[in-house]
C-alpha cells in the first residue's frame, strides 16, 4: 500500500498538471479569440474601404490625378495633365498641381481619363437578341424579331432575368448618360428603372407607346391610361438617378389621338421625349399615307412631341429632307446617330457631318439591337467610317467625319442632353472613363492623341476606372 503522504503528493502532482492544461487550453482560447477579432477588424476596415472606393455617393469630395482628354469645340482635342478636383460630383475646378493633400487620391497618373460616353438610343428589352436577324429591313426585322421578343416582357421573371444581364453589361461598359427605349409593359419598366437607379446609372427610360399597327399580342389596349400611370408612379418613386422619359415608337404605331395626349404629358411633367425618324424608306412612305404630312418630323410637331419647349431625341434622320432638317435645326431637336444599325438593317447613311457642322445637335447611338454592340467606341469607329462612305460615292461636299467630331458627338454634344455633362469643364458634372492600353500594340512612342486615336480604333482597349457624376461605379 502508498503511504498516505506519498498519495497525497501523487494527487496534488496530478492537480498540479490538470491545473496547467487548463491554463494552456484557456490561453490557446483566449489568443485565438483576440486573433480572430483582428481579423475581423482588418476585414471590416479592407471591406469599408472598398465600399469607399467604389461606392462613393454624390456628396463626396476627393482628387483625380491623370491626363485628361475632351473637346470643348468639335475641332480639336484638349489635352491637359493635373488634377481635377470633385466635390458633390462635380468639377470643381482643374490644377496642375494637387491642390488638396488632405483629401482621397485617384492616381492615374500614367492613364488617359476621358468623359463618360452618352447613348442617346437604345432599346433594352432588344439586348437579349442583339445580333440577330440583320439579314433583314426594318419593318421586316420588327415583325419577325423585336415584337415577338418584347412582348416576352409581360413575363416579369424573363424580364427581370433580361433586364439583370442588359444593366450589368450597360454598367460595364464606357456609357455613363442614356436614353432607352423599354416595353409597353408599365411596371416591368419601372422594374428597369429600379436595376439601373441600383447601379447608379444616370438614365432616361421610356415606356413605349404603341396602340395601332402592331401584332395582336403586343399593342397596347389602354395606352393613355397606363403612360400617365407610369409617370405617377415615377413621381412617387422619386428616382435619383433615372427620369422618365415620353417614348412614342414612331408614328406608324400610335394613332392620332395618343400622340396629342402624350404631347400633352411631355408639357404637364416638363419631361422629354424620344422617338424614330426617317429611318427607312418603307417607313417614310408608310407615315406619308398614314397621316397626309409633307415630311415626317411634321407628324411629331403638330402634337408638340418635336422639340421647343420640350427637349426631343429623334433616332436615325437618315433620310430627312431639307424642310425636315431646318425644323430640327430650328426647334433644337437632337440626332441620335447610330451607324452600326442603319448598316445592320441596311436603312442607309446618316448624314452626321453635314448635320454636326450645321450646328445641328446631334450624338451617337448604339441602337441596341438594331445596332450589335453597346461599345461606343465601336460605333464611333463605324460612324467614321460611313461618313466617308458617304463623302466617297453620295456626297463629295460632304467631307468625312474626323475623329475630334466624332468623340465631340459621343461626349460634350451628346452628354449635353442630360445637362452640364460630357467636359471636364468646371462645374460640369464629372462623368470619365480611365482607359486601359495595357493589351493594346503601343510598342513606338506615341502623343495622348495618337494614343487615344489607337484605343478607339483597337478592340483591346479595356476600361480601368468609371466615374458617373462623381459616384465611382468599378
Amino acid at each position: 500500500m502508498l503511504d498516505p503522504r506519498e498519495n497525497n503528493e501523487l494527487l496534488g502532482k496530478d492537480d498540479n498538471k490538470n491545473r496547467a492544461k487548463k491554463i494552456i487550453i484557456i490561453s490557446v482560447a483566449v489568443i485565438s479569440i483576440i486573433i480572430l477579432v483582428i481579423l475581423l477588424i482588418l476585414y471590416l476596415t479592407l471591406r469599408n474601404k472598398e465600399d469607399t472606393d467604389n461606392n462613393d455617393t454624390i456628396f463626396n469630395k476627393f482628387v483625380i490625378k491623370g491626363t485628361f482628354i475632351d473637346t470643348l469645340i468639335k475641332d480639336e482635342f484638349r489635352i491637359r495633365k493635373g488634377y481635377i478636383l470633385v466635390e458633390d460630383g462635380l468639377i470643381k475646378d482643374f490644377f496642375e498641381e494637387n491642390p488638396d493633400k488632405s483629401l482621397k487620391l485617384y492616381d492615374y497618373s500614367s492613364k488617359l481619363i476621358i468623359p463618360g460616353l452618352s447613348d442617346l438610343h437604345l432599346h433594352a428589352p432588344q439586348y437579349s437578341f442583339a445580333g440577330l436577324g440583320l439579314d433583314l429591313e426594318l419593318l421586316q426585322w420588327l415583325e419577325k424579331y423585336t415584337f415577338p421578343e418584347e412582348s416576352k416582357y409581360k413575363d416579369v421573371e424573363y424580364a427581370k432575368k433580361a433586364y439583370e444581364v442588359f444593366v450589368n453589361d450597360l454598367s460595364k461598359s464606357a456609357i455613363t448618360r442614356a436614353s432607352i427605349f423599354a416595353t409597353l409593359h408599365t411596371d416591368i419598366t419601372l422594374l428597369l428603372m429600379d436595376l439601373l437607379e441600383q447601379k447608379k446609372i444616370y438614365a432616361f427610360v421610356g415606356k413605349v407607346g404603341m396602340d395601332r399597327n402592331s401584332p395582336d399580342y403586343y399593342i397596347e389596349k389602354n395606352g393613355k391610361d397606363e403612360t400617365k400611370r407610369f409617370l405617377e408612379e415615377c413621381k412617387k418613386k422619386n428616382y435619383t438617378y433615372v427620369k422618365p422619359i415620353i417614348t412614342p415608337r414612331f408614328t406608324v404605331a400610335c394613332t392620332d389621338d395618343y400622340m396629342k395626349y402624350m404631347g400633352e404629358l411631355a408639357k404637364e411633367y416638363q419631361i422629354p421625349v424620344q422617338s424614330h425618324l426617317s429611318e427607312n424608306l418603307d417607313e417614310i412612305e408608310l407615315v406619308k399615307n398614314i397621316t397626309g404630312t409633307d415630311f415626317y418630323a411634321e407628324s411629331y410637331d403638330r402634337y408638340g412631341l418635336f422639340g421647343n419647349e420640350t427637349k426631343t431625341i429623334m433616332a436615325h434622320s437618315v433620310f430627312s429632307p431639307d424642310e425636315e432638317v431646318n425644323l430640327i435645326k430650328k426647334n433644337g431637336v437632337y440626332i441620335a446617330h447610330c451607324p452600326t444599325s442603319n448598316s445592320n438593317l441596311a436603312s442607309g447613311i446618316c448624314p452626321a457631318a453635314r448635320y454636326l457642322r450645321e450646328g445641328i445637335n446631334i450624338g451617337l447611338g448604339s441602337d441596341v439591337s438594331g445596332g450589335h454592340t453597346l461599345d461606343l467606341f465601336e460605333v464611333m469607329r463605324h460612324a467614321i467610317q460611313v461618313s466617308k462612305l458617304n463623302y466617297r460615292y453620295l456626297h463629295p461636299e460632304q467631307k468625312p467625319l474626323t475623329l475630334s467630331e466624332t468623340f465631340f458627338m459621343a461626349t460634350n454634344k451628346g452628354g449635353s442632353f442630360f445637362g452640364k455633362v460630357g467636359t471636364f469643364e468646371k462645374e460640369y458634372e464629372f462623368d470619365a472613363i480611365v482607359l486601359d492600353e495595357s493589351l493594346i500594340n503601343n510598342i513606338g512612342e506615341y502623343n495622348e492623341k495618337e494614343r487615344l486615336e489607337k484605343f478607339i480604333y483597337d478592340k483591346n482597349g479595356k476600361i480601368e476606372s468609371k466615374f458617373i457624376r462623381g459616384n465611382k461605379i468599378f
